[in-house]
């Protein structure tokens, strides 16, 4: 694989240095598109991908990701933002430009549990998540020495009922802003506003069940006292609404009234780690928008 640059473990592919991503929502209308288009022409830039989404052609809203390369992307990049503020304010766009070379980084929090932490760290190693991973963060000690094996700061905090607050307020100083997005890799714990608030749409849960139902504690509990012939996972933008922000990605399988359950857990597990690092993918390849309480993923 022919690379040049070393980011945060994984290298930037020679065509990453001149390509970026531009997302766009806005009410839907006529010329949109065009417009998008002969900006980035009259700029030198080719797309190389387009995808689009309207809600609903009468008043509704329209969602848009555009990628395109644009030669000596990093020298022009803050003029195209600063050429492009008067497109955006005749359509009223809500938008952002991400570049290719400036890989996302990522915050994973873990508790005891590390099926979801295990297929991240091995997706990022196989170079499937294009992505730094920053650090580590747990209320547990379990996977200090597992995680510092691939080179990557592990930090634990414990969290208690008594200094929860306290321990919360250290998260945010190791985070520190610097990271993109944070994933709650079955952290179990709460997470309240202070941390929300600054990852708005960048902080990913994983709901070990087919969400809106079995919200909560004991979900596997709930799904065999319930009988239920499917279980599923949920991955999901962090709310202050316990359980209950934007989803992204879903999935299922069938079970049947043999499996205790432990074996809805088994199943369970690998249907939550896919669900995550699918979800972290999307994210970090700017495929997600958000509208409300949903997304447009662009997948």
């Amino acid at each position: 694989m022919d690379t040049h640059i070393k980011t945060g473990g994984q290298p930037v592919k020679p065509y990453e240095s001149n390509r970026a991503r531009m997302l766009i929502s806005c009410p839907d209308g006529p010329g949109i598109v065009a417009a998008v288009s002969r900006f980035l022409y009259e700029h030198g830039a080719n797309i190389v991908q387009s995808d689009q989404y309207t809600m609903d052609p009468e008043g509704g809203m329209f969602f848009m990701r555009v990628e395109f390369d644009l030669d000596g992307l990093d020298g022009r990049i803050a003029a195209l933002r600063s050429d492009f503020e008067a497109i955006a304010s005749q359509f009223q766009m809500e938008w952002n430009i991400y570049q290719l070379s400036r890989k996302k980084k990522l915050a994973i929090f873990v508790s005891k549990e590390d099926h979801c932490l295990v297929e991240l760290l091995w997706q990022w190693q196989a170079g499937d998540l294009d992505a730094e991973i920053s650090m580590v963060v747990s209320n547990h000690p379990d996977m200090k020495e597992y995680v510092e094996s691939f080179g990557i700061p592990y930090y634990h905090i414990p969290v208690t009922p008594e200094t929860k607050r306290e321990a919360e307020q250290k998260q945010l100083e190791i985070v520190g802003g610097n990271v993109d997005l944070i994933v709650l890799a079955r952290y179990m714990q709460i997470v309240s506003p202070a941390l929300i608030e600054p990852y708005r749409n960048r902080l990913i849960n994983i709901h070990h069940s087919f969400l809106p139902a079995f919200v909560g504690g004991k979900p596997y509990a709930q799904a065999y006292d319930r009988g239920v012939k499917i279980i599923g996972a949920t991955a999901h933008y962090v709310t202050e609404e316990l359980d209950g922000g934007p989803i992204i990605e879903q999935d299922v399988q069938r079970v049947s009234h043999r499996d205790d359950v432990n074996e809805l857990k088994r199943i369970g597990r690998t249907i939550e780690r896919v669900v995550l690092a699918r979800a972290v993918k999307w994210h970090i390849e700017d495929r997600i928008l958000v509208h409300q309480n949903k997304t447009v993923v662009f997948n």
